[in-house]
């Protein structure tokens, strides 16, 4: 009778896995692979407290509302700080993730969370997901759907080591015999980046720059070490005349201001080896470390990790999709992957009306 459930749940439903991220959600649709890589901000009508717009669309207008409209990130650090906000972001991301594939039953979905989160966040993301539309939701930490979706043996006697630079979060964790080890969640990470060179550029140059413009610059001409000579143009408001303003930065500025963050990150992945049991520091000398994440894209991280740790790093061609493809392994077989889940529909008990 089992059989037969499982079978009429897989034909009536989908089976969607989502890096619920504070810069970026993805969602991965089995047989699909990645369909949907949105920003994780919704724009809200708060006099009519409808939902405006969602992902991109609702990017676009950081910075850029009216009084009555209100474009909030719903997810701070890598948790829910707005719950209905999220709920609504994670039903229209479950509709559009599934519009060309309907199904008669709501989805069954894995969706990865930032290491070391607490039973009350786990559960804010459930019930979210649950209240989106979610027929059946399965909770992952995020190294593990990582490590998963750059195929490291996890269920095996050997040492792994991943590190996830997230948007909200950097996850550092080492991973043996299906469990995590040894691990570490830092705030350092792109979102405190943005906020180091508003900072940096509020000091040096006492202009007022927006978000937006900061990840923008981060992106085009951002490095940890010195690589080619980049610049490039920026517009904000002056801080003394308050009229705009445009200078020129450099990427030695960029790596000026985001230097102590990148630093911090550097101390916690010794720190997490200092504490790790030799035998698998032994096998993560010789099996080097994979490196995640849109934070693995600054230019120069590979080098500057292995520099500064004398391990080798290993990082994806596609850093960014990692969690989500981590979570869709595990939907290809919930059963095998039941024991590193930390929160799963079928461990708790039966709803009763």
């Amino acid at each position: 009778m089992k059989k037969y459930l499982e079978k009429f749940y897989r034909l009536a439903s989908n089976d969607i896995g989502i890096d619920l991220g504070t810069a970026n959600t993805l969602v991965y649709l089995k047989g699909k692979g990645i369909v949907l890589n949105e920003p994780s901000v919704v724009a809200v009508n708060e006099k009519t407290g409808r939902i405006v717009a969602v992902g991109a669309q609702a990017k676009q207008m950081l910075g850029r509302t009216p009084g009555h409209i209100k474009a909030v990130k719903p997810l701070v650090d890598g948790v829910i700080s707005d719950f209905e906000v999220t709920e609504e972001m994670i039903s229209h991301l479950l509709r559009q993730a599934g519009r060309n594939s309907k199904k008669l039953l709501g989805p069954r979905v894995v969706i990865g969370v930032p290491y070391g989160i607490t039973n009350v966040e786990s559960r804010a993301v459930r019930d979210a997901t649950r209240n989106a539309g979610a027929r059946e939701v399965h909770i992952i930490e995020e190294p593990m759907a990582a490590a998963l979706g750059v195929r490291l043996p996890i269920k095996e006697p050997v040492g792994n080591m991943i590190i996830d630079i997230g948007g909200g979060t950097s996850d550092i964790a080492v991973i043996s015999l299906g469990g995590i080890v040894r691990a570490k969640t830092l705030k350092s990470a792109g979102v405190k980046l943005n906020e180091d060179i508003i900072a940096y550029v509020r000091g040096e140059f006492k202009i007022l720059i927006g978000e937006k413009t900061a990840e923008d610059i981060k992106i085009s001409i951002g490095s940890v070490i010195p690589m080619e000579a980049m610049e490039s143009t920026i517009k904000g408001r002056d801080l003394v005349t308050g009229l705009p303003r445009e200078v020129v930065l450099t990427d030695s500025d960029i790596r000026e201001a985001i230097a102590q963050s990148v630093d911090l990150l550097i101390d916690s992945v010794k720190e997490v080896l200092e504490t790790t049991p030799p035998e698998i520091v032994s096998d993560i000398m010789q099996r080097g470390i994979h490196v995640v994440g849109g934070g693995a894209l600054i230019r120069g991280m590979k080098e500057l990790l292995e520099e500064s740790i004398k391990i080798p790093i290993h990082m994806p061609s596609d850093p960014l999709t990692a969690v989500a493809r981590g979570a869709g392994i595990v939907l290809e077989n919930i059963e095998n992957y039941r024991d590193v889940l930390i929160q799963s529909d079928d461990d708790l008990p039966p709803q009763t009306t």
